[in-house]
Protein backbone atom coordinates (compact mmCIF):
# COMPACT_ATOMS: atom_id res chain seq x y z
CA UNK A 1 0.00 0.00 0.00
CA UNK A 2 1.48 3.33 -0.83
CA UNK A 3 0.27 4.69 2.47
CA UNK A 4 2.79 2.08 4.64
CA UNK A 5 5.55 3.30 7.06
CA UNK A 6 8.63 1.43 6.37
CA UNK A 7 9.99 0.62 9.77
CA UNK A 8 13.36 -0.04 8.70
CA UNK A 9 15.30 -2.28 12.11
CA UNK A 10 18.52 -3.54 13.06
CA UNK A 11 18.37 -6.41 16.06
CA UNK A 12 21.75 -4.89 17.46
CA UNK A 13 20.45 -1.44 17.59
CA UNK A 14 18.58 -0.77 21.04
CA UNK A 15 17.18 2.61 20.05
CA UNK A 16 15.17 0.34 17.48
CA UNK A 17 14.11 -1.74 20.26
CA UNK A 18 11.94 1.24 21.85
CA UNK A 19 10.86 2.03 18.77
CA UNK A 20 9.57 -1.25 18.11
CA UNK A 21 7.65 -0.92 21.03
CA UNK A 22 5.73 1.67 20.03
CA UNK A 23 5.55 2.04 16.35
CA UNK A 24 2.34 0.21 15.79
CA UNK A 25 0.38 2.42 18.35
CA UNK A 26 2.20 5.36 16.20
CA UNK A 27 0.83 3.85 12.91
CA UNK A 28 -2.70 2.90 14.39
CA UNK A 29 -2.83 7.25 15.09
CA UNK A 30 -1.98 7.43 11.69
CA UNK A 31 -4.28 5.29 10.68
CA UNK A 32 -1.22 4.01 8.61
CA UNK A 33 -0.04 -0.12 7.99
CA UNK A 34 3.04 -0.50 9.11
CA UNK A 35 6.01 -2.77 6.96
CA UNK A 36 8.57 -4.44 9.37
CA UNK A 37 11.77 -4.08 7.31
CA UNK A 38 14.74 -5.84 9.14
CA UNK A 39 17.88 -4.57 8.04
CA UNK A 40 21.85 -5.14 8.74
CA UNK A 41 23.65 -1.59 9.52
CA UNK A 42 26.79 -3.42 9.19
CA UNK A 43 26.34 -3.28 4.81
CA UNK A 44 24.83 0.05 5.17
CA UNK A 45 28.31 1.12 7.06
CA UNK A 46 30.25 -0.13 4.05
CA UNK A 47 28.38 2.12 2.06
CA UNK A 48 28.50 5.85 4.16
CA UNK A 49 31.88 4.97 6.46
CA UNK A 50 29.87 5.51 9.30
CA UNK A 51 31.08 3.34 12.58
CA UNK A 52 29.43 2.05 15.28
CA UNK A 53 28.52 4.53 18.58
CA UNK A 54 30.30 1.57 20.21
CA UNK A 55 33.64 2.47 18.99
CA UNK A 56 33.16 6.26 19.63
CA UNK A 57 34.59 6.66 23.37
CA UNK A 58 32.51 9.67 24.74
CA UNK A 59 29.77 8.67 22.79
CA UNK A 60 28.96 5.34 23.97
CA UNK A 61 29.47 6.21 27.15
CA UNK A 62 26.60 8.89 26.60
CA UNK A 63 24.68 6.24 24.08
CA UNK A 64 24.60 3.32 27.38
CA UNK A 65 23.36 6.05 29.98
CA UNK A 66 20.76 7.42 26.94
CA UNK A 67 19.58 3.93 26.56
CA UNK A 68 19.06 3.12 30.18
CA UNK A 69 17.44 6.55 30.64
CA UNK A 70 14.56 5.48 28.35
CA UNK A 71 14.05 2.30 29.16
CA UNK A 72 13.08 3.75 32.89
CA UNK A 73 11.28 6.20 30.87
CA UNK A 74 9.13 3.78 28.87
CA UNK A 75 8.96 1.18 31.78
CA UNK A 76 10.36 -1.09 29.39
CA UNK A 77 13.13 -3.71 31.28
CA UNK A 78 16.90 -3.04 29.71
CA UNK A 79 19.88 -4.95 29.98
CA UNK A 80 22.51 -5.22 27.45
CA UNK A 81 23.77 -8.69 25.98
CA UNK A 82 27.57 -9.66 27.24
CA UNK A 83 28.45 -9.78 23.56
CA UNK A 84 27.70 -6.36 22.34
CA UNK A 85 27.31 -4.98 19.82
CA UNK A 86 26.33 -8.20 17.28
CA UNK A 87 25.60 -9.18 14.39
CA UNK A 88 22.01 -9.49 14.02
CA UNK A 89 21.77 -11.81 11.23
CA UNK A 90 19.83 -14.78 12.17
CA UNK A 91 17.10 -12.86 13.96
CA UNK A 92 17.18 -10.92 10.67
CA UNK A 93 16.64 -13.88 8.16
CA UNK A 94 14.36 -15.48 11.00
CA UNK A 95 11.88 -12.31 10.69
CA UNK A 96 12.31 -12.75 7.09
CA UNK A 97 11.52 -16.64 7.29
CA UNK A 98 8.07 -15.15 9.06
CA UNK A 99 7.02 -13.22 7.15
CA UNK A 100 7.11 -15.30 4.14
CA UNK A 101 5.67 -18.42 5.99
CA UNK A 102 3.09 -17.11 8.40
CA UNK A 103 2.69 -13.47 7.35
CA UNK A 104 3.37 -10.10 8.80
CA UNK A 105 1.78 -10.44 11.45
CA UNK A 106 3.37 -13.45 12.86
CA UNK A 107 6.73 -11.99 11.41
CA UNK A 108 6.01 -8.57 13.67
CA UNK A 109 5.38 -11.09 16.61
CA UNK A 110 8.81 -12.77 16.29
CA UNK A 111 10.79 -9.65 15.79
CA UNK A 112 8.88 -8.10 19.29
CA UNK A 113 10.16 -10.95 21.09
CA UNK A 114 13.48 -11.38 19.86
CA UNK A 115 14.31 -7.56 20.73
CA UNK A 116 12.79 -7.94 23.98
CA UNK A 117 14.77 -11.07 24.32
CA UNK A 118 17.95 -9.56 23.38
CA UNK A 119 17.73 -5.79 25.15
CA UNK A 120 15.03 -6.79 27.58
CA UNK A 121 16.65 -10.51 28.99
CA UNK A 122 19.96 -9.45 27.49
CA UNK A 123 20.25 -12.84 25.56
CA UNK A 124 22.88 -13.25 22.79
CA UNK A 125 20.28 -13.25 19.55
CA UNK A 126 23.23 -13.25 17.62
CA UNK A 127 23.49 -17.27 18.37
CA UNK A 128 20.72 -18.98 15.48
CA UNK A 129 20.09 -21.71 18.36
CA UNK A 130 19.30 -18.58 20.59
CA UNK A 131 17.17 -17.19 17.89
CA UNK A 132 15.40 -20.51 17.18
CA UNK A 133 14.44 -20.59 20.74
CA UNK A 134 13.04 -17.46 21.16
CA UNK A 135 11.18 -18.01 18.02
CA UNK A 136 9.88 -21.55 20.19
CA UNK A 137 8.85 -19.48 22.76
CA UNK A 138 6.81 -17.54 20.98
CA UNK A 139 4.86 -20.39 19.13
CA UNK A 140 6.50 -21.01 16.45
CA UNK A 141 8.47 -24.56 15.18
CA UNK A 142 12.06 -23.81 16.44
CA UNK A 143 13.25 -26.53 13.86
CA UNK A 144 11.66 -25.12 11.27
CA UNK A 145 12.84 -21.50 12.33
CA UNK A 146 16.46 -23.05 12.21
CA UNK A 147 16.12 -24.54 8.91
CA UNK A 148 15.21 -20.90 8.06
CA UNK A 149 17.80 -19.41 8.77
CA UNK A 150 19.94 -21.32 6.53
CA UNK A 151 17.64 -21.43 3.47
CA UNK A 152 19.42 -20.10 0.75
CA UNK A 153 16.32 -18.72 -0.37
CA UNK A 154 15.51 -16.60 2.90
CA UNK A 155 19.39 -15.53 2.45
CA UNK A 156 18.41 -14.55 -0.69
CA UNK A 157 15.60 -12.32 0.33
CA UNK A 158 17.43 -10.44 3.52
CA UNK A 159 20.52 -9.50 0.53
CA UNK A 160 17.80 -7.77 -1.48
CA UNK A 161 15.87 -6.00 1.77
CA UNK A 162 19.47 -4.33 2.64
CA UNK A 163 20.15 -3.51 -0.52
CA UNK A 164 17.03 -1.50 -1.70
CA UNK A 165 17.26 -0.33 1.44
CA UNK A 166 20.50 1.31 1.29
CA UNK A 167 18.97 2.27 -2.66
CA UNK A 168 16.78 3.92 -0.28
CA UNK A 169 18.88 6.44 1.58
CA UNK A 170 18.62 3.77 4.83
CA UNK A 171 21.44 4.17 6.84
CA UNK A 172 20.83 4.00 10.64
CA UNK A 173 18.45 2.03 12.87
CA UNK A 174 15.70 2.43 13.54
CA UNK A 175 14.96 4.15 10.15
CA UNK A 176 11.37 5.44 8.97
CA UNK A 177 10.25 6.04 5.21
CA UNK A 178 6.98 7.77 5.53
CA UNK A 179 5.80 8.76 1.52
CA UNK A 180 9.69 8.09 0.87
CA UNK A 181 10.83 11.10 3.43
CA UNK A 182 13.23 9.58 5.92
CA UNK A 183 13.15 10.11 9.87
CA UNK A 184 16.27 8.46 11.47
CA UNK A 185 16.75 7.90 15.47
CA UNK A 186 13.71 7.15 17.92
CA UNK A 187 13.97 9.77 18.84
CA UNK A 188 12.28 11.15 15.19
CA UNK A 189 9.16 8.68 15.72
CA UNK A 190 7.36 11.78 16.90
CA UNK A 191 8.10 14.02 13.50
CA UNK A 192 6.95 11.18 11.30
CA UNK A 193 3.91 10.89 12.95
CA UNK A 194 3.63 14.16 12.74
CA UNK A 195 4.43 13.91 9.02
CA UNK A 196 1.94 10.94 8.46
CA UNK A 197 -1.01 12.70 9.72
CA UNK A 198 0.04 16.17 7.91
CA UNK A 199 0.60 14.49 4.69
CA UNK A 200 4.04 16.49 5.12
CA UNK A 201 5.20 20.13 4.86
Amino acid sequence: MENTIRFYFDFSSPYAYFAAHEIEALAARVNRPVAWMPFLLGAAFKHTNMRAGTDLGYRYDYMKRDWYRLARRAALPFRLPQTFPFAAIAPARATMWAEKTHGPDRAKTLALALFDAAFGDGRQIDQAAETAAVAGAAGFDADAVTAGIADPGIKAALKTQVEEGIADGVFGSPMLLVDGEPFWGYDRLPMAEEWARSDGW
